[in-house]
């Protein structure tokens, strides 16, 4: 499986690509959906699953705004969202979440916040461009996402209790028996 695949596997799933065409309509600033959107799809396939909905809790959309980093635009954006699709959404401006990592400097862009997330095949995104394409983001590569590989990103190898946390808290491995958790 490689890039163009993954694409067409959201191509060709008409909820993925509505709720894409919602996340676009609100017209933010370097937004992508990550995480499990566009993880569970290809877990979900790699495992031969075939759902009529991603299982995800909520759709990340992540976008990059330094001109307003306030929590009260996500919130309005959230709600925004939930009344054009009544999903639940989790809106998040990285120009902030430099904050939330603890990290002394802003981010530059979503790219570089999105390759700070947990475990690799999480740092994963997908937005659908102005010419009706699909633009794919995986500043880690796809090769762990698409050998059902589970590792830590760089930035949390120091932080292993946060991934082992969220890796037993989703019951990953109860739900796609096929991962392989590794810690290198």
């Amino acid at each position: 499986m490689n890039e163009k695949d993954i694409l067409k596997l959201i191509e060709n799933d008409p909820w993925m690509m509505n709720v894409l065409s919602v996340a676009k309509s609100v017209a933010l600033p370097d937004w992508m959906i990550g995480a499990g959107f566009v993880r569970n799809k290809v877990w979900d396939f790699l495992h031969g699953y075939n759902n009529k909905e991603v299982p995800t809790a909520d759709i990340d959309l992540i976008f990059y705004d330094p001109t307003d980093v306030s929590e009260e635009k996500e919130e309005l954006l959230n709600r925004l969202l939930q009344e054009k699709l009544n999903i639940n959404w989790s809106v998040k401006n990285q120009a902030r979440m430099h904050l939330k990592h603890n990290k002394t400097k802003p981010y530059k862009n979503t790219e570089e916040a999105l390759a700070e997330w947990v475990e690799i095949p999480t740092c994963v995104a997908v937005r659908l461009e102005e010419n009706g394409t699909l633009k794919l983001f995986a500043p880690h590569g796809i090769d762990d996402l698409v050998n059902l590989v589970v590792r830590p990103t760089l930035s949390q190898t120091n932080n292993l209790e946060l991934f082992w946390e969220r890796i037993k808290s989703k019951e990953w491995e109860k739900k796609w028996p096929k991962l392989i958790i590794k810690t290198n």
